[in-house]
Parts: C-alpha cells; sequence; structure tokens
C-alpha cells in the first residue's frame, strides 16, 4: 500500500482524478488533497456508500483530525457531493468548527451555494468555542444582513459571545430581538441572557430575567445561582437553591459546586455538610464538586476534615491542590501548606498563578525568607513571571520579610506590565516598611507615566503620610477623580488628617463619603476618641443605627476606646452588653477592648472576670489588664498576670514591660527589676525608648542611680520623655549639676523642652540651693519656649527659696502670682517654716491652706509640730483640740518594708 504522500503525487499527476467544478471552488483545490480512496472511507461498493451515516460515525470518532477532516472534505468535492446537498456540507462544516479550525470552516462556508440558519449557526457558535468573540458576533451580523432568521440556538451562542466580549449593551439589543421573534420562553435565549447580566455586574437584571418565565430547566438554575455567588450574593444562593429543591428539580454537578461555593463563602458549615450529604447520596461528585467541599472546609477553618476529603478525591486538579494550599495559608500553618505544594510538584501537577500567590502569602514572613527566594527561582523558571497577581504578591512577600530593596527590584522587572495591581502593592510596601517618601515618589510616578491610582494605591499612600501639604495635595486628587467619595479612600482621608491633627477636615473628609461602610465609622470614632473628644465619638456611634449600619468588631473596639478616654464605666457597660447581643463579647480584638475599658475606669474585678470568659487571651487582653492592676496598686495580680504571658508564650510589648517596670519601681526592690532588665535585654527591648524611659524611673526610686545612668545610655534615640526621666532621676538623687548638664545636652540635641522638663529643671534647683539658677529657668519657660508657668512650677519656685531660708521673699513671690494660689503652694511655704521655725508666717500660712483646704488634717499636724518644737504648749494642744473638733484624724503611715 501506498503511503500518504505517494498517493497524494499519483493522483496529482492522474488527471483523471480530478472532478470538473466550478471556479468557486478551484481555491479549496489548492489546498485540498484529492485522495481516490482514503484509507477510512469505504473502497468497495461506493454506491452504498451513504454520507450522513458516515459522517455521524466520523465525528463521533476520537481519532479524527483535521488533516483527515480536510482529506474528507476533498473527496467530496471530487464526487461533486457539496455543491448538491447543504446537509452534508453543514457536517462538514460542524467537524472543522469542532476541530478549531476556523479558517477551513469559513472556506467551506463561503462556497455553501444555498446555506441555512444551520450553517450560519455552526459558524457563530464556532467561532465562539474557539474564543473569537468578535467574528462571532460578526458573523451574526452578516447573518441579519443577508435576511436570515436567527433560531434560539443563535441567539444563545451569540448571547454568550457578548459575555465574553463584556459588551451587555450588545446583548441587550440581541435579547430584545429575540423577544421581537418570539423567543421569549426560550431556554437558550434566557440562560445566555442571565449569564451576560450576571458577568456584567447586573445580578437584579439576571434575577429579573430568570423571574420573567418558567423555570423548568436545570441549566437556567445553574446560570442564576452561580451568577449569585460571582457577585457576592451567597444568601441569595441559597434562597435560590432551596427553592429549586421544592420544585422538584435535580440539581447536578455543576449546582452542587456553586452551592458549596457560597456555604465557604459565607461560613455555613452546617449547609455545607448537609449539600455534601445530598452529593454522596446522589453520586455527584466530581473533580469539581470534591474541590468545592475542599474548599469548603478550608475556608470555615476545618483543616483536618479539608485534608481528610482532600485525600479521598479519586482525580485531583491544580484548583483542588491551590484549595487546600490556601486554607492552611489562612489558618497561618505555611510548613502544611508547603508540604502539599511540594508533594503537588512531586507528583507532576501543573502550577498556576494563583498557586503560586497563595504559596508566596505562605513565605511571607522573616522567617522564611530562604523558601520565597527559592518560590521567586521557580517562577522565573515556569514562565509565570509575567502575571501580574504573581509579581504583586511576589512584592508583597518580600517586603513582608523586610527586603523592601528586593521588592523594587521585582517591581522594576514587571513595571511594564503597567498593572494597577503592582503599582499598589510597591507603595504599600513602602507603606508597611514605614517609607513615606518612597510611598510617595512611587505615587507620583504613577501620574507621570499616565497609570490612573486606584482606590487600593491611593488608600495605601494616604496611610503613611504625616505631612499635612501632602495629604490635602492628595485630597485634591481623589476630588478631581471621584475617588475622595469612595469608602475606603474617604477613610484613609479621615485617618490621614486626624494624624496630622486636623481632626476639622477629618470629619468633613468622612461627611463627603457617599456609602460609608464600618470601616469609616470606626475610622472616624477613633479619631475623636484619640484627640480626646469621647463625647463626640459617642454621639457619632449612636448615629450608626439611623444610618442602618450594625457595628462590626472594629466599631465596637473603637467605642469601647473612647468609654476609656473618658472612664465612662456606664456608657462602656452598655456597650459591652450590646457586644454580648451581637455575638462578639468573646471576640479577640472586642473582649481585649473591653478589658482594657474596665481596666481604664478601675473595675479591676469586672476586667478580670471577661478576661477569665475570653476563648483565647491575646497580648492586648493581657497587656491591658497588667496595666490596669499596676495603674491601680495590685501589685501582686499585675506580677502573676506577667508571669502568665510569659508561661503562655504571648509576645510581650513595650506597653506591657512598661506598665511592669511601675509596679517594680513600687516594690522598691532592685533585684526584682534587675532580672525584669535581663529579661528586656534578652528579648531586645532594652534600646526601645519608652522601655528605656521606664527603666529610668524603676532604678530612680530603687536609688540605683549609676543603673538608672547606664539604663538611659543604652536608649538608641533618647526623646524628650527620656531626658526629662533622666533629669528628675539627678533632682531626686541630688545631683543638681548632673541635671543641669542633661538639661543643656537635651537643648543641643535640638529637643524643646516641655512643662514636665521644666519642673525637673527647677527641681534640681530646689535640692541643690541654686536659687539664682532657679529664676535663670524659669523666667526662660516664658520667654525662650512660650511655656506659661503652672502651678507646680511656682510651687518649685517657693521651695528653693524656702529651703535657702529666703521666707519672706517667698511671701512675696506668692502675693505677687498672676494666678491665685492653691494648697501646694501654700503647703510648700508651710514646710519651709516648719523647718525654719517661723511661726508667725507659719500660722498666716496654715489659715490660708484651712481656708483653702479646711479637711486637709496635714496642715493641722505641721502647725502644732512646729508650735510643739518650739514650746508653745498651749498653741500647740488648741491646735490638736480644733482638729479633734473638727473631727479630723491624722492619716497613719506605712511602709513596704
Amino acid at each position: 500500500m501506498l503511503s500518504l504522500p505517494k498517493i497524494r503525487m499519483k493522483s496529482l499527476l492522474n488527471s483523471k482524478t480530478h472532478p470538473k467544478i466550478s471556479l468557486s471552488t478551484l481555491k479549496f483545490i489548492s489546498s485540498l488533497a484529492a485522495v481516490k480512496n482514503p484509507s477510512f472511507l469505504p473502497a468497495e461498493n461506493p454506491s452504498l456508500f451513504d454520507p450522513f451515516q458516515f459522517l455521524s460515525d466520523y465525528t463521533k470518532s476520537t481519532q479524527c483530525t483535521i488533516s483527515d477532516t480536510r482529506i474528507l472534505h476533498a473527496h467530496f468535492l471530487r464526487i461533486d457531493l457539496l455543491p448538491s446537498n447543504v446537509a452534508i456540507a453543514n457536517s462538514l462544516l460542524d467537524r472543522y468548527c469542532r476541530s478549531g479550525s476556523m479558517a477551513d470552516a469559513l472556506h467551506l462556508f463561503d462556497v455553501i451555494p444555498e446555506r441555512n440558519v444551520i450553517s450560519w449557526n455552526f459558524m457563530v457558535s464556532g467561532y465562539y468555542r474557539s474564543s473569537m468573540f468578535e467574528e462571532s458576533w460578526g458573523v451574526f451580523c452578516r447573518m441579519r444582513c443577508s435576511g436570515f432568521e436567527p433560531d434560539e440556538f443563535t441567539y444563545g451562542s451569540v448571547l454568550s459571545a457578548c459575555t465574553a466580549l463584556q459588551a451587555p449593551s450588545l446583548g441587550e439589543q440581541v435579547y430584545s430581538l429575540a423577544m421581537k421573534n418570539g423567543f421569549f420562553s426560550s431556554d437558550y435565549v434566557r440562560s445566555g441572557m442571565i449569564d451576560l447580566f450576571a458577568k456584567s455586574g447586573s445580578f437584579e437584571d439576571a434575577l429579573r430575567v430568570f423571574r420573567d418565565g418558567s423555570c423548568r430547566n436545570v441549566v437556567i438554575w445553574n446560570g442564576v445561582i452561580s451568577g449569585a455567588v460571582r457577585n457576592g450574593e451567597n444568601g441569595v444562593a441559597l434562597d435560590l437553591f432551596r427553592l429549586m429543591c421544592c420544585g422538584f428539580l435535580l440539581p447536578n454537578s455543576f449546582t452542587f459546586s456553586s452551592v458549596l461555593t457560597a456555604c465557604a463563602a459565607l461560613g455555613e458549615i452546617g449547609i455545607g455538610r448537609e449539600v455534601q450529604g445530598w452529593v454522596i447520596k446522589r453520586g455527584a461528585e466530581d473533580v469539581f464538586v470534591g474541590t468545592a467541599i475542599v474548599d469548603l472546609y478550608s475556608k470555615c477553618g476545618k483543616m483536618n476534615e479539608a485534608v481528610k476529603e482532600f485525600s479521598r478525591m479519586p482525580t485531583r486538579n491544580v484548583v483542588s491542590w491551590t484549595a487546600i494550599i490556601s486554607g492552611f495559608v489562612r489558618k497561618d500553618d505555611s510548613i502544611s501548606g508547603l508540604k502539599f505544594f511540594r508533594e503537588m510538584r512531586r507528583m507532576g501537577e501543573e502550577i498556576n498563578k494563583f498557586t503560586i500567590t497563595s504559596v508566596l502569602t505562605a513565605c511571607a514572613k522573616p522567617s522564611m525568607s530562604e523558601e520565597a527566594i527559592q518560590i521567586h527561582s521557580l517562577i522565573l523558571k515556569s514562565g509565570l513571571y509575567s502575571a501580574a497577581e504573581v509579581g504583586s504578591a511576589l512584592i508583597n512577600a518580600y517586603s513582608k520579610i523586610g527586603a523592601v530593596d528586593v521588592s523594587e527590584m521585582v517591581f522594576r522587572e514587571i513595571r511594564t506590565l503597567k498593572d494597577l495591581g503592582t503599582w499598589a502593592a510597591m507603595i504599600s510596601s513602602f507603606a508597611q516598611n514605614q517609607n513615606p517618601e518612597s510611598a510617595i515618589g512611587v505615587f507620583q510616578r504613577m501620574l507621570q507615566e499616565s497609570v490612573r491610582p486606584d482606590k487600593f494605591s491611593t488608600s495605601s499612600v494616604l496611610s503613611i503620610i504625616d505631612y499635612l501639604d501632602v495629604g490635602r495635595q492628595i485630597h485634591s486628587y481623589t476630588l478631581k477623580v471621584g475617588l475622595a467619595f469612595d469608602a475606603s479612600v474617604g477613610s484613609s482621608l479621615s485617618t490621614m488628617y486626624s494624624k496630622c491633627d486636623s481632626l476639622e477636615e477629618s470629619y468633613k473628609a468622612f461627611q463627603q463619603i457617599r456609602d460609608k461602610d464600618n470601616v469609616s465609622w470606626a475610622s472616624m470614632i477613633a479619631g475623636f476618641s484619640e484627640h480626646g473628644f469621647a463625647d463626640q465619638a459617642l454621639q457619632l456611634y449612636r448615629e450608626m443605627p439611623y444610618k442602618e449600619i450594625i457595628p462590626d468588631q472594629m466599631t465596637l473596639a473603637a467605642i469601647l476606646t473612647a468609654c476609656s478616654a473618658s472612664r465612662s464605666l456606664l456608657i462602656g457597660k452598655e456597650i459591652h452588653g450590646h457586644a454580648l447581643r451581637a455575638g462578639v463579647g468573646r471576640d479577640v480584638v472586642v473582649g481585649g477592648a473591653i478589658v482594657n475599658m474596665y481596666s481604664k475606669c478601675s473595675a479591676l474585678e469586672l476586667a478580670r472576670r471577661v478576661f477569665d470568659m475570653l476563648p483565647q487571651k491575646d497580648e492586648v487582653a493581657c497587656s491591658s489588664l497588667v496595666s490596669g492592676n499596676a495603674q491601680n496598686g495590685c501589685i501582686e495580680e499585675a506580677l502573676l498576670l506577667f508571669h502568665y504571658m510569659l508561661m503562655a508564650d504571648l509576645t510581650i510589648d513595650s506597653f506591657t514591660i512598661s506598665s511592669i517596670l511601675g509596679v517594680i519601681a513600687l516594690l522598691n526592690n532592685p533585684s526584682i527589676g534587675t532580672q525584669m532588665h535581663a529579661h528586656i535585654t534578652k528579648i531586645g527591648l532594652n534600646s526601645d525608648v519608652s522601655v528605656g524611659s521606664s527603666l529610668v524611673r524603676m532604678y530612680s526610686k530603687c536609688g540605683c542611680i549609676e543603673d538608672c545612668r547606664k539604663s538611659f545610655d543604652q536608649i538608641e534615640n533618647p526623646d524628650l520623655i527620656c531626658w526629662t526621666a533622666m533629669i528628675a532621676s539627678y533632682a531626686q538623687h541630688g545631683k543638681g549639676a548632673e541635671a543641669l548638664r542633661g538639661y543643656e545636652l537635651l537643648k543641643e540635641e535640638g529637643i524643646k523642652p516641655d512643662s514636665v522638663t521644666f519642673v525637673a529643671v527647677l527641681s534640681a534647683c530646689s535640692h541643690n540651693g541654686l536659687v539664682e539658677e532657679a529664676y535663670f529657668y524659669f523666667n526662660s519657660m516664658a520667654a525662650d519656649y512660650g511655656i506659661k508657668p503652672g502651678y507646680r512650677h511656682y510651687a518649685c519656685m517657693v521651695d528653693v527659696l524656702g529651703r535657702s531660708g529666703r521666707l519672706k521673699e517667698a511671701e512675696r513671690f506668692i502675693i505677687n502670682m498672676p494666678i491665685e494660689p492653691n494648697g501646694l503652694i501654700w503647703g510648700t511655704l508651710l514646710a519651709a517654716c516648719v523647718i525654719h521655725r517661723y511661726v508667725e508666717l507659719g500660722k498666716l500660712t496654715a489659715k490660708k491652706i484651712m481656708d483653702l483646704e479646711p479637711c486637709d488634717a496635714s496642715t493641722y499636724v505641721s502647725l502644732s509640730n512646729m508650735c510643739a518644737d518650739l514650746g508653745l504648749w498651749e498653741e500647740a494642744e488648741q491646735i490638736r483640740n480644733q482638729m479633734r473638733g473638727n473631727r479630723m484624724r491624722k492619716e497613719p503611715g506605712w511602709s513596704l518594708v
């Protein structure tokens, strides 16, 4: 038997093999082999050859190729069958379309002498199946211009093409034409239109089309249910599924996969299990349904069950593997996620961009930098680097690892894609690593390269801005492009203005948001709370129900912070009750905020009760309770809670450390303080500013001034609080020269002193008798820094003069004060009178104090003791009798020793 090339050459040399055909078909002869007896054609009894039966069997065959179809085409041309038989031409046309050879299909279509609707349908659907959607639409238009009336199959195919073209307006025109021509009840037309509306984001219109006719077709139900899931209407999807089942229609695997996806999105694990039971009963589990079940358990956090279902799947695809990997990543179990990824690679399963983005999220930790680099190499090798989602995930991973320079390198390499996601990822990377200049620079480059920032890019850059002028410029841009009214951008604007201490502009930005969400309300409430406007925060919270906004965990945490700031225990209890009714009272975030509120309001018993009921105790709740006990003098309880945090391996932050150092300072036990200092050094917080200043105060109160100075020297960049603590420590230990030297060093560092700093400086002058220096620094407050002296500053000056024996000068100083002297000022003078035994002035001073604070027993005691020291026993006894007559008792002294 001759080979196919030899047969073709022999037939071309033999003129008898060429039938007489018209000129219009000559172009096919040049490209098709004219074979006398192809191997798949009947060689004997050609008179018994049935072309219809043959084409039917040929189409069903899995071995037919485009080459064989072309040979068959040539054979039909040779026997002159095509021009006279449109049915055979249509069957051949269908074969070309199914094979994806649309060029050959078009050549054949153009020479069919008497085309019918079926011919046009094959071309419209063929182009659609080959993803040539514009050509599919073009053939439909040509069909209409040629005078052919489309049928329901034509409308169904062209509607699918409009969906793929994302052209809902064209689809609506086609649907109107279909309704006009009487195809209103056609399932093909309705399912196509439902799919078009659903994929165009017009689910309400899809639902209207669904309800406009009878629903006896599973395909239509599947279309509207999947459309609901696609548009985030998962609750509607479950309602539709219940209606479908009540109508005695049996769902198929496509229905089940959509419904399971809706259950996963809603976290409805119970309904999902019921659907899974029905799947098992119906035997409808395929790879898609199995994947949906795995995804359900993964998204609901049931990873053991997800792994069990995954292992039972007879066939798995890349989506199945990605679902199980993503589940572990969401549970923050990066190790298990990477193990499954390694197994996926070992089994030779292909990976896609979604798999890679999940794995990169798993590697986005400082401890997994090596794995991130390996995945980066795999991306380069697999050719997935050009996918914008993968590039964005890489930038984000390196950012969270802390390798911002590598993030920049990746961004430079993929920037040609000009994808908004990559720009937003780079801005977010700089924002996460506290680099506002670079974040703003990337944002400016976006504008220079004509890439219009979206809401994600704009929100990211606003989150890092703390310059009011720059923030206002970006605000102007958002107003120009209409982004200022978006909920996420508006919330970021409000937060930015709040951080820049422009609360009025913050509230204006909040009011401009059209559809405020919980994030918007929580941001504004938090802004009011942080700036001391707790009443406004509470008022804003009360407005939420009128706007039909149900407060979420973030909003409740924000309003509880406002209650903490204003010490509003009663309102805090009301919010606590609301949180319990909403079912979030034991949520980690809300629970921590409730503990903090009760602690700040000194309701430690309630704070402890809520803390004990929390199923998961995090660092915030523990730190709040430690701080509350420390501030209220519950030393033992605070230390026990700190010990609990250590045993539970909870992260201990600088706030907790500062609180516990304050407790140790009250104990006046340097050994415990030294142990705590060792732990601080071990966890690397010894250079932290707040911890450092707390260490300075702790050692100072324990009398260890040298350790105090060593702790101060370990702080990398001491701020004003640290310097003030050090100056005050020197002052308390009688080291006036060192204290004043510290003040001069503070000024050399370019740090502006505040009123508390001057109290420490004046106290140093007082303890060392530096009267002239005290006058100098006191006058410097207003002259050099614009700080108006307060009662404590005046008290320090009176103390300086009193300790130096200049009591008359101290009295004149008090009389000449621009503000009315209070008990603290007169008490300081009385103490000096007692020391210097200045009775007459002491009596006058005591009378002033008694007029201001008649219930203060210490004044009577001091005056009585002074008289007794001078031998004035009658006057001393008279003062004691007066004290007893007023039913006042001296508070007994106490000591921790």
